[in-house]
């Protein structure tokens, strides 16, 4: 057990890093979520799926990327460009975002047996593995001997090892769009149980090839987009069409509460407890119980009741049966408490981040935590009728103390995390 922490002892953030169409960098995210700003464009290229919008990263540079965070350590940065300068997108966006939360948390000091990693995702590198069959269909004679470390997802984690000398426990987890909660409470975990004193987690970028936005559009999941696609991706909105595709990698760094403390580290806020259920269901469809039960064990956990949570993170896809069923799902859980968390969803501004998005989401809720404002639910012009208060399309301030983040995937997986602003930290 964790001298520092225990069972049920405090779990804090210390560092944070992410890397999205939305923006790159803590701050330039926090810019656009105050400024509710999207980063949607077309698709392009040729073909029936040109038109459709997504929020992908443009022109992404591994070397600018580390460059732009200006004061990492010189043996980081080498390690860096030479463990993952030929890598594939995901794994670079992960190398990236953890570099910038790393820094953040202060970690270059620590022991690399005291400190663990988990990636949150699964099938990430479906757009280089679909180049390379493509080249491989033409030239079968030879295949990169890289390939046979790139199509493993446990590929993120030895080059995060490497990068960060890191010796501790590693692993990935994999929860559909739920996987981002999944891998932050197993760090929880990892950290509570003293197997590591501190867990980088890291919601991996899904780079998806022409056939899975194939199926996910044959499904009917994809937003159709329109004339203008910052405003396709309508979450809770009555004109909502489906989710908006977005690419990001985020990191968070956590660590116990005493530990930070005692080495003057910046808190950024308490990961207080989260759970994750099933609800017996395979398929693609939610299930408004199996959310609600996520919901309640998670306040129950945290030991907190509906009405002293101030936030609420929404899974908020802009799906018509998803947001459906979250609603009902939300008024259920907070429909009696007065005057009840106000809500949005951060996937009008990222697009659905899939694997990533409970990684990011976390982020976005301890920016807006910490910085006094909640975001606006952008493209919202026609609000699905509920009883929650759903933020508008304006930002507003906001003193958020105690927050929920739901993240839902296909399969029947539900997962909710409770985060609380951290009280005597040090940026306070």
């Amino acid at each position: 057990m964790n001298a520092d922490c225990g069972p049920s002892g405090r779990v804090v953030v210390t560092g944070m890093g992410i890397v999205s169409a939305a923006g790159c960098g803590v701050a330039a995210f926090t810019t656009a979520l105050r400024e509710g700003r999207s980063g949607a464009r077309a698709l392009g290229g040729e073909g029936r799926l040109a038109a459709i919008p997504v929020a992908k990263l443009v022109d992404f540079n591994l070397d600018s990327a580390l460059a732009a965070q200006g004061d990492l350590p010189s043996d980081v940065v080498l390690r860096a460009r030479r463990a993952a300068r030929r890598s594939p997108l995901p794994v670079q966006a992960a190398v990236t975002a953890a570099a910038e939360a790393w820094q953040m948390a202060g970690l270059a000091g620590a022991s690399p047996e005291d400190i663990g990693v988990v990636v949150a995702g699964q099938n990430l590198n479906q757009k280089y593995d679909f180049d390379v069959r493509a080249k491989f269909s033409e030239r079968p004679e030879y295949v990169s001997p890289a390939y046979a470390a790139h199509f493993l997802d446990t590929d993120h984690v030895g080059t995060l090892s490497e990068v960060f000398a890191i010796r501790g426990e590693g692993l990935t987890v994999g929860g559909a769009s739920a996987s981002g909660n999944v891998g932050l409470l197993q760090g929880l975990r990892l950290v509570r149980s003293g197997e590591v004193k501190a867990c980088m987690v890291v919601g991996a970028l899904m780079d998806l090839s022409e056939i899975e936005l194939s199926a996910l559009e044959s499904l009917g999941a994809l937003s159709n987009g329109g004339a203008e696609a910052a405003r396709a991706c309508r979450p809770f909105d009555n004109a909502r069409n489906g989710f908006l595709y977005g690419q990001a990698g985020a990191c968070v760094i956590l660590e116990p509460e005493k530990a930070a403390r005692d080495r003057g580290a910046r808190i950024w806020g308490e990961l207080r407890s989260g759970s994750l259920v099933l609800d017996g269901n395979r398929s693609t469809d939610p299930s408004v119980e199996g959310e609600v039960r996520a919901m309640a064990i998670a306040l129950e956990r945290a030991g907190i009741t509906a009405d002293q949570v101030d936030y609420v993170n929404a899974h908020g896809t802009a799906s018509r049966l998803g947001d459906e069923a979250e609603i009902a799902a939300l008024d259920r859980v907070f429909g009696a408490a007065s005057p009840g968390p106000r809500v949005n969803s951060t996937k009008a501004i990222t697009g659905h981040t899939l694997s990533a998005a409970g990684v990011v989401e976390a982020i976005a809720t301890l920016v807006q935590m910490n910085e006094g404002f909640l975001h606006a639910n952008i493209n919202l012009d026609e609000p699905m009728r509920s009883r929650v208060r759903l933020v508008g399309t304006r930002g507003e301030p906001a003193q958020v103390r105690i927050a929920l983040s739901n993240s839902f995937g296909f399969g029947g997986i539900n997962t909710s995390i409770v985060l609380a602003k951290s009280e005597g930290g040090s940026w306070e």
